[in-house]
């Protein structure tokens, strides 16, 4: 390994990890947080008076606009996390590695802060503060998923490794909730979070880049703290490595590639990526399964109270046990990344005996991948759909697993099927038109609170008709590859 040490790269590695895990995605634990914020009596007033002072949480069935209000924030700090990886993705890209951690940092300390000293009566600067809180940790993620191009050929392994950190975080959470029943106070929970900003600001300049960390790596590549005395250096080897970047669609080296096929890629531009039906289906397999997993997360504290009737005891035992099956993301995220790793090597090496296209070879690895991803979703979907309370067990772990396999998998299709040199603005583009899908939740929250009084087996059947949808891309991938090696 050229340039500087595996102790630095690998010290990135885990600190990076580190990050991911204890930072960047608490968001999605908001389930144990919404509990403690019904104990602080935030949004009580808006509860019917026969509500109770605690609202649904403590014993009472339902108290409707509560729960709305704590869906609304929720479904803004959601949409907030996919929309701005499209705006952060162009901040990483234009001003790098270094200004664009700093703004995750003041972000992310600034919400901390702001959740630590409201209270009850200052509960609606939530709708500012989760908002927040959400883009400073995907700038955190976008900050982190470069380093695996330190790591060669386990760059997807690292990428989906990094996400399923990302979703394991939301754990955090759950361990404010354990230590406020513990006895210590909220406001204590958050100043501890704001000061480990004094570590973030540590790791930018110690152990990350002040540009991007190129791939392929050029030789004697090196960043961190010795890199700042050497930005004639940095800017030789960030041009060189644009070189060797622009030379391939994906991965391989320009020798892997037919040049047939390396020059229809130059010759297509950005949108002809982004209206072609590759990149449309992959839009919608995303939407419809990250739309049901933010409706799960967004209304789990509602249906475990109703599934639960009102007893509080039974409502904080499976919102714990929800919590922890979050943290196994971290496990479960890598297997998607080393299947995708080891099928394209075993598709590469014969498309090489074939003398077939090495890109179309990479591309059917994504195939496998993205329908167990639906195929988990589904069965996640057909047990959240069945109201009994047991199977909810059953429910936490198909969610976490399909959770983690999506981002992941998301990240490294969008790698394989398209040119490098657009990878960040499509990105970007498919979280953000994602985001937009994933608005459904509070007006599907409504209907379900609504005229389908707690019902939602219309809804639930009419989004279980939507996942065997997403079945339809990794078949049309698979014909895609088919056509490729042909052509």
């Amino acid at each position: 390994m050229s340039g500087q040490g595996l102790p630095l790269r690998v010290a990135t590695l885990l600190t990076g990890l580190l990050e991911c895990l204890g930072f960047a995605g608490v968001l999605f634990g908001w389930v144990s947080l919404v509990f403690v914020f019904k104990t602080e009596h935030y949004f009580e007033e808006l509860c019917e008076p026969d509500a109770g002072p605690m609202g649904n949480a403590t014993g009472q069935n339902d108290c409707k606009a509560q729960d709305e209000r704590f869906s609304l924030i929720f479904t803004l700090a959601s949409f907030m996390n996919n929309f701005m990886t499209f705006p952060t993705g162009y901040i990483f890209d234009r001003f790098k590695t270094t200004v664009a951690r700093l703004i995750a940092i003041f972000f992310y300390t600034t919400a901390t802060l702001i959740i630590a000293f409201i209270s009850a009566d200052s509960a609606l600067l939530l709708f500012l503060a989760m908002p927040m809180l959400t883009v400073g940790g995907i700038l955190f993620l976008i900050t982190n998923l470069q380093i695996g191009n330190l790591f060669g050929k386990h760059r997807s392994t690292i990428i989906t490794l990094y996400n399923g950190a990302f979703d394991s975080s939301s754990a955090v959470f759950l361990i404010i909730k354990l230590l406020y029943e513990k006895g210590i106070s909220l406001r204590a929970s958050f100043i501890f979070l704001s000061v480990c900003s004094v570590w973030h600001v540590v790791r930018t300049f110690l152990l990350m880049p002040r540009g991007h960390i190129p791939y392929p790596l050029p030789p004697y590549y090196s960043y961190g703290l010795g890199s700042w005395s050497r930005p004639r250096e940095e800017k030789k080897v960030t041009a060189e490595s644009k070189k060797l970047d622009l030379q391939s669609k994906e991965f391989p080296s320009p020798k892997e590639e037919t040049p047939g096929s390396v020059q229809q890629q130059e010759a297509r531009s950005f949108w002809s990526y982004v209206f072609s039906q590759l990149f449309a289906w992959h839009l919608v397999w995303l939407s419809v399964i990250q739309l049901w997993h933010y409706l799960f997360i967004g209304t789990l504290n509602s249906l475990l109270t109703n599934l639960a009737v009102g007893d509080r005891e039974l409502v904080s035992s499976y919102t714990n046990a929800f919590a922890i099956t979050q943290f196994f993301g971290v496990l479960c995220a890598p297997w998607n990344g080393l299947l995708m790793d080891r099928l394209k090597q075993k598709y590469q090496k014969e498309a090489r005996k074939r003398g077939t296209s090495d890109s179309a070879a990479a591309l059917c690895s994504a195939v496998p991948s993205l329908a167990l991803t639906s195929l988990l979703c589904l069965g996640f979907a057909l047990c959240a759909s069945v109201r009994v309370l047991p199977l909810q067990y059953v429910t936490f772990i198909l969610q976490v697993i399909s959770r983690s396999f999506l981002y992941g998998g998301n990240a490294s299709f969008l790698t394989l099927a398209f040119p490098s040199e657009h990878f960040g603005k499509l990105f970007g583009l498919v979280m953000a038109l994602s985001a937009i899908v994933s608005l459904l939740q509070f007006p599907i929250f409504m209907l379900i609170k609504g005229p389908l009084q707690n019902d939602p087996l219309y809804v639930n059947v009419t989004l279980v008709l939507f996942t065997l949808v997403t079945l339809v891309h990794p078949i049309l991938v698979y014909r895609e590859c088919r056509r490729a090696e042909r052509a």
